[in-house]
């Protein structure tokens, strides 16, 4: 796509999760829409979700957690200080995000869970959008996501390594 579509579209406003368990790990989800071999770069990813019109960001990223992975058991712990902005590659501007944005450009929420593993239910919406989940150490996150995205998941394992521990 040309350099001057790329131009004309905004970003869209989104909020990502990064939800520890009591032992400090995090959650990740394999994209349902990128199968590929466990461990294989780029199906690995948080969860994200779009920020709806007049909508608080720290409302918005327990609603999306309910939508995307089936519960929303968990509480706020910190916040990354700014917004961090993503571009998407050039096969897919104009196909992906509904064709209407140039990327995201996104709020991040360190979260504690509070529920069980019991209470993660990947079929919850008629549609999922992750078909595996794990908990991982923060420190490989960056490892795991689409090339576009390792930046943002290269900030926020030094800007959340503080949770990265077992919680009292």
């Amino acid at each position: 796509m040309s350099q001057s579509l790329r131009d004309r579209l905004p970003y869209r406003p989104n909020v990502g999760a990064v939800l520890f368990n009591p032992q400090g790990r995090i959650f990740v989800a394999r994209r349902a829409d990128l199968p590929n071999a466990e461990g294989a770069p780029g199906g690995w990813q948080l969860p994200q979700g779009g920020i709806d019109e007049a909508e608080d960001p720290a409302t918005a990223v327990l609603r999306e957690l309910a939508e995307e992975i089936g519960t929303d058991r968990a509480e706020i712990m910190g916040e990354h200080p700014d917004w961090l902005t993503y571009d998407l590659p050039d096969e897919l501007l104009g196909v992906a995000l509904g064709g209407r944005y140039r990327g995201q450009k996104q709020r991040w929420y360190a979260l504690r869970f509070l529920g069980t593993d019991a209470d993660v239910r990947l079929d919850a919406d008629p549609h999922p959008e992750f078909d595996a989940w794990r908990w991982a150490d923060l420190a490989e996150l960056p490892a795991l996501a689409v090339a576009f995205k390792r930046p943002i998941y290269e900030i926020l394992a030094v800007s959340f390594a503080r949770f990265a521990r077992p919680q009292p």
